[in-house]
């Protein structure tokens, strides 16, 4: 365990799995911005997580790394505890750990090729979520990301859809199965042939953990690229728990002096 502390012992606590590299480093970096302690995981590249807790502690923020295989129940039921017994609560969860892309159709695909995707993003997003639905507090959230592929590219990436449509429709199960409890679970999905502005990313996580995004649950939002610059917009393609289905969803950027804090329970 890699740790580095700024201080924060009161700030919401949000567990990212990834978080030491790609978009999980992206998110690690928001979130301690915006004054969470990230319990950030990582499997191999002990350096790299160290090198990530480090910026994060030389920003004023507060941090801390777990070796835990995303796709080992025990390594994640571990992540989970030791968590717990640092901090108290898990007050949210997001799961950035997204398989390799195989550019391969689904009838030319080798078995080999489709267990490994789907170990790396059904099995795993089923793990990380289940445990997080055990344990994250009251009030809390769950945010996944996944892969898209769009409809003229779906022919090369017929894998890749199929394994992340387990994911999607998780999402949508896990949102229904905790709505009494005050917990949203929604998936960020990012296309595989299109280079998305980190931050834009970024800026949907911070949201859906916000005060202000805590009515979306058992959405994937899917990111528009065609948005207006300033801003970022994201479709729904699951009905909302509790709600009708939402057409468009607009996440504008999260600074540090907007995000709200909601206490724990």
């Amino acid at each position: 365990m890699v740790t580095a502390s700024g201080g924060a012992s009161a700030a919401r606590v949000v567990i990212v799995t990834g978080g030491s590299r790609g978009l999980g480093r992206v998110a690690t970096d928001r979130l301690a911005h915006l004054g969470y302690v990230v319990v950030l995981s990582y499997v191999d590249d002990q350096r790299e997580a160290e090198s990530t807790v480090e910026a994060v502690l030389d920003a004023d923020g507060s941090a801390v790394a777990v070796r835990a295989d995303v796709d080992d129940d025990l390594d994640i039921e571990r992540l989970f505890v030791e968590t717990i017994e640092l901090f108290g609560a898990v007050d949210a969860v997001v799961h950035a750990v997204r398989s390799r892309i195989t550019s391969a159709r689904l009838t030319e695909a080798t078995l080999d090729e489709f267990d490994s995707l789907c170990r790396m993003n059904t099995r795993a997003a089923f793990i990380v979520n289940r445990e997080a639905a055990r344990h994250v507090r009251t009030g809390g959230a769950i945010v996944n990301l996944s892969d898209s592929v769009s409809t003229s590219t779906l022919p090369r990436y017929g894998v890749n859809a199929a394994a992340a449509a387990a994911v999607d429709v998780m999402t949508w199960v896990l949102a229904h199965e905790l709505r009494d409890r005050d917990i949203t679970v929604n998936t960020v999905s990012v296309d595989v042939e299109q280079a998305h502005a980190d931050g834009r990313v970024a800026d949907v996580i911070a949201y859906l953990l916000s005060d202000e995004g805590h009515g979306i649950t058992g959405h994937v939002i899917q990111l528009d690229d065609a948005s207006p610059a300033g801003g970022t917009s994201a479709t729904g393609h699951g009905p909302e728990c509790g709600g009708g289905r939402s057409g468009g969803l607009p996440i504008p950027p999260i600074h540090g002096d907007q995000h709200k804090r909601r206490h724990r329970q």
